[in-house]
């Protein structure tokens, strides 16, 4: 039998109880961009990588307000969040290619949501036969990049100006 290693998968698993801070939240407070995976920055939503993808160029488009309600976030942030969905949209189909997306926002624990308190858009993108055996035998994903190495391609190719 062939290993495969997924060693950033633990830390996930092993830090899914323990989060005390929202990312979402304390992220765009520090001046680490790079570190933190964040794409860009807008006026009411930031763009980040995320460090536990579902395939690789996994985003996510998060105001900055703290909040886990859809329907109380404003015009300007509901907007914003969904004109940086499309320019991620751009981004990675300039960059990785992909054949098609899913885009969706998970409100609450039993609707998927890993950060709960902090609504965020998911774009993920999609490749023909990109789902195997592995999630489901395994329970173990397979990301053929690194973190560091997409979010650099993706840096590299964002729109100054388009934002």
């Amino acid at each position: 039998m062939e290993s495969i290693f997924a060693p950033w998968r633990m830390t996930y698993i092993a830090d899914a109880d323990k989060q005390k801070t929202c990312i979402f939240c304390e992220f765009p407070k520090k001046n680490e961009d790079e570190k933190n995976l964040i794409l860009h920055r807008g006026t009411m939503c930031f763009v980040i990588c995320n460090a536990f993808p579902y395939n690789p160029g996994h985003l996510m488009v998060a105001p900055y307000r703290h909040t886990a309600v859809y329907e109380e976030l404003s015009d300007e942030e509901l907007l914003e969040m969904h004109r940086l969905g499309g320019v991620c949209l751009k981004v990675l189909k300039k960059v990785m290619h992909p054949q098609g997306f899913n885009l969706g926002i998970n409100l609450g624990k039993v609707g998927g949501a890993g950060f709960d308190g902090h609504l965020h858009l998911h774009i993920v993108p999609r490749w023909n036969g990109d789902t195997n055996f592995m999630p489901v035998l395994a329970e173990t994903r397979v990301i053929a990049e690194s973190l560091e190495q997409t979010y650099k391609r993706l840096r590299d190719e964002w729109p100054l100006n388009d934002c």
